[in-house]
C-alpha cells in the first residue's frame, strides 16, 4: 500500500491531460485528489455521494455552496455535505485545491 504522495506529480498529470482534477487515493472510506482551474475554466462537478472537505492551496475565486458564495484564499477549508450542489467559479488566478471525500470518489 502506498503511504507517501508527491502532489507535484499529480499536478503534472492534470497539466498533461484534458481533466482539471485527479483523484490519487480512492478507497471505500476515503478519496483524496487535487483540482486545478485556470481563470475562466468551468467547474462541471455535480453533487457527490459523500461528504467533502476542500483545502485551498493557492488562487482565488469563490465556492458556491447551495445559494451562497464563499470567498477563496490560500489555506481556507470548506465542508460540503453529500448531495449538496456546489462549484468553484470567478477565479482570476489559477486555483489549486485539495479535496477529501468521506468515501470513494463517485
Amino acid at each position: 500500500m502506498k503511504l507517501e504522495y508527491d502532489l507535484d506529480a499529480y499536478l503534472g498529470k492534470i497539466k498533461n491531460s484534458d481533466s482539471y482534477f485527479h483523484t490519487f487515493i480512492n478507497k471505500d472510506s476515503l478519496a483524496v485528489g487535487v483540482l486545478v482551474l485556470k481563470p475562466g475554466e468551468e467547474d462541471t462537478q455535480t453533487p457527490h455521494d459523500s461528504d467533502e472537505v476542500y483545502c485551498v492551496i493557492s488562487g482565488n475565486g469563490y465556492l458556491k455552496i447551495k445559494d451562497k458564495d464563499y470567498k477563496l484564499s490560500k489555506d481556507k477549508l470548506f465542508f460540503v455535505a453529500k448531495d449538496v450542489e456546489h462549484y468553484f467559479h470567478g477565479n482570476t488566478k489559477e486555483l489549486k485545491v485539495l479535496y477529501f471525500f468521506g468515501g470513494p470518489d463517485s
